[in-house]
């Protein structure tokens, strides 16, 4: 009997007037969904939802499927990237939810990279595909710059829930700093590395290799998904005995095929490292910090150091 009365007391509660739904907030990309757990951890007002698949990595040219629009159309809250990032939201976001608060990662922040290719290609003749005014989207694969993000999405959050924007700035506080202890762990690393020219996988890494020092003298697709000809793959490789290129980075999201060949022509290593771009379906709150402490391994390993 005394189960059966607190049960009710629970649904009494929970039917009382004002009493108000968490806010339904949706991520757009797994690295912004790390970010916005963090900032709410603790918070009863606030749910965390990813809309793309976690073990998605970017999603350059992906396409919202059915339940990404029933998540849309559910949520009060989408926080993005920005930056260029989410181009396939466009016209659907709007069908599937034309209120939804938008919170953009890329609010404010400054000290963007571009992408350095114009016209048609660059000096080695690889066409990157890019427009020589886009912007460099991965912020999130830095960590000094995805503290910038944390923090400009956990000042929209409090805009959104004047209620929560204390605890927001505590918890924001918290994991920013530890965010800035690892931007300091890798540009420690840097001064430190006994080699810095490197090819990733594409362009992802900018903003990292521009806190450690180091050079990305190419890229292998500067669209991902995208395969070179053979004929491509050995002039990557010509270019990268040309340039000195101490190694060849790949992502765990992507097939290393091309890398491995290009390796093996060169004969230069080939590594993994992982921008945090996609992870488990239930993340640990740490996530992002065990995967750039084991990239911290990974570059100190290839490199060498001094």
């Amino acid at each position: 009997l005394s189960r059966v009365f607190v049960a009710l007391c629970f649904v009494l509660i929970a039917a009382l007037p004002g009493r108000a739904e968490p806010l339904k907030i949706l991520a757009a990309t797994f690295p912004v969904y790390l970010f916005t757990q963090n900032i709410t951890a603790g918070s009863e007002a606030v749910t965390v939802d990813l809309m793309i698949p976690a073990a998605l990595g970017c999603p350059h040219d992906y396409a919202l499927s059915p339940q990404d629009m029933q998540k849309l159309a559910a949520a009060d809250a989408l926080v993005v990237n920005g930056l260029g990032l989410e181009e396939f939201l466009g016209a659907p976001l709007k069908q599937a939810n034309p209120n939804i608060r938008v919170i953009d990662s890329g609010e404010g922040i400054g000290d963007l990279l571009h992408y350095e290719d114009d016209e048609e290609d660059d000096d080695h003749g690889h066409d990157h595909g890019h427009d020589h005014e886009a912007v460099n989207p991965h912020l999130f694969a830095s960590p000094r710059m995805a503290a910038r993000q944390v923090a400009a999405i956990a000042r929209q959050l409090g805009e959104l829930l004047p209620a929560e924007r204390e605890r927001f700035a505590q918890n924001t506080a918290a994991y920013a700093a530890k965010l800035e202890r690892l931007a300091d762990d890798f540009a420690e690393l840097g001064k430190r590395l006994a080699k810095r020219r490197i090819v990733t996988q594409h362009g992802v890494f900018d903003y990292l290799a521009r806190d450690m020092g180091l050079e990305v003298a190419a890229v292998i697709a500067a669209h991902p998904g995208t395969e070179p000809s053979a004929a491509e793959v050995l002039d990557l490789a010509r270019t990268i005995r040309a340039e000195g290129v101490a190694a060849i980075f790949t992502e765990p999201q992507y097939p290393d095929r091309t890398a491995r060949t290009a390796a093996k022509e060169s004969g230069v290593p080939l590594a993994a490292l992982d921008p945090a771009a996609s992870g488990p379906d239930n993340p640990p709150p740490d996530h992002y910090e065990r995967v750039m402490r084991a990239n911290l391994k990974v570059l100190a390993e290839t490199l060498g150091t001094e």
